[in-house]
């Protein structure tokens, strides 16, 4: 049998995790079976044990897809001039473009760690990492003079994330919520939090910073 190309196999792999998603929104964790995610992403069971050894196993690449996800969309979000634009930007793509079946998969799974330790485990992984990136972000932003947040850091990134999984479990249980005309009025709290200061407050051009040069260029002027 001729051996697959790493390219072949990180897409099936890649095509698997898709098949798990759906399978763990539709039917969850427990009542969901291998069987039942090697039907979905059709392929045979010892072609998805080739990759996955368990559901748990399943989990962990799903986490770790998601988490390198995030860190793409979070570096440009990160780097991006207008941090409250990016924002929206970056809330747009998890709560209004995102297929709903992956946020009530967010959820089945974020239920499943209070039961299961291995799950657990996996679950926190990620949301240490989201909570970090945010509030390193934050920390920048107010060690740059561009925001002067209303509460700490750290509870500052608290907040932050609680809007967020407020915003995941709604569109993952309520069939009438509607994300993309919340979000405006979300960005307006998070600004309220955040107490964003304009660029002009925080930097002085070069023309109007007191340096010796132009001081002497002003005299020349003058």
């Amino acid at each position: 049998m001729p051996k697959l190309s790493p390219d072949t196999q990180r897409a099936r792999r890649e095509h698997i995790l898709d098949a798990a998603e759906l399978c763990f929104s539709r039917a969850g964790f427990h009542r969901c079976t291998m069987q039942d995610i090697c039907k979905e992403a059709g392929v045979s069971p010892g072609a998805l044990y080739l990759y996955f050894d368990s559901k748990e196993d399943l989990i962990a690449g799903i986490a770790e897809r998601e988490r390198a996800e995030f860190q793409s969309r979070f570096a440009d979000m990160a780097d991006a001039p207008d941090f409250l634009q990016a924002l929206s930007v970056l809330g747009e793509q998890y709560f209004v473009e995102e297929p709903a079946h992956r946020r009530l998969m967010c959820v089945e799974i974020g239920v499943e760690a209070t039961r299961n330790d291995t799950v657990s485990e996996i679950y926190r992984s990620v949301d240490d990492v989201v909570m970090q990136s945010f509030e390193t972000l934050f920390q920048r932003l107010k060690n740059e003079g561009r925001i002067q947040p209303t509460e700490d850091i750290p509870t500052l990134a608290k907040l932050f994330a609680l809007i967020g999984d407020g915003m995941v479990w709604r569109r993952a249980t309520d069939p009438k919520f509607d994300a993309e005309t919340l979000l405006p009025a979300v960005t307006r709290l998070i600004t309220l939090m955040m107490q964003p200061t304009p660029i002009a407050d925080t930097e002085k051009t070069e023309a109007e910073t007191e340096t010796p040069a132009n001081v002497a260029a002003q005299k020349v002027q003058a």
